[in-house]
């Protein structure tokens, strides 16, 4: 007998940045995405490293606080006219993966047009839209502000779904079972077994 899969019920969600990077913790241990804390990690430095190191330290402490089963990032892109942006982003990444990486937590990424569609059904939503379908999915009093928090929010809302999607697809459906095994044919001289290679 399988042991069912770990059910993951608190969700980080990060939408990097290195002087603002949003951050959501979803508890989806219902079956349904709840927002415990959503917010910013501010850095005021000037210096590259000095940011990485507020970034780090941020995300550091929302761990600690929530100790979610999985984080999920928004991926790197880039214009071609502007490769240094992604170098940049890069670093936050980086420290925000190492947070996640120093107490084992596995880290997924989701293209930014997979974000915006599972949110809002199109690809190449506007951020006022992605605002206003955080705001209805997860039932929010108020449109989450400032972006970088709508954007953590749908990050984590994301790998919820898309967790849920692949839990589903793998439970066991004993029809679905039948149809994969092939046929099992008697052996006799009117349906000779042949061995096909």
């Amino acid at each position: 007998m399988s042991r069912p899969a770990k059910i993951e019920n608190i969700r980080l969600g990060v939408d990097p940045g290195l002087r603002t990077t949003g951050y959501a913790v979803l508890d989806v241990s219902t079956g349904r995405a709840r927002l415990l804390e959503a917010g910013v990690v501010r850095s005021r430095a000037e210096t590259l490293p000095e940011r990485v190191k507020d970034i780090y330290e941020g995300i550091v402490e929302v761990v600690a606080a929530f100790k979610p089963d999985a984080m999920a990032l928004e991926q790197l892109y880039s214009l071609y006219e502007r490769p240094e942006t992604a170098i940049l982003m890069g670093h936050a990444r980086g420290a925000i993966m190492l947070a996640a990486a120093q107490t084992g937590i596995p880290v997924v990424s989701y293209a930014a047009t997979k974000i915006k569609k599972t949110m809002t059904g199109n690809g190449r939503a506007p951020k006022a839209q992605m605002q206003r379908a955080v705001q209805l999915e997860l039932r929010l009093p108020r449109l989450p502000e400032p972006p970088d928090v709508a954007d953590a929010i749908a990050v984590a809302f994301c790998h919820f779904t898309e967790a849920r999607l692949t839990q589903r697809s793998s439970v066991a459906n004993p029809i679905c079972a039948l149809l994969a095994e092939p046929p099992k044919r008697p052996t006799s001289p009117i349906w000779p077994q042949i061995d096909v290679r």
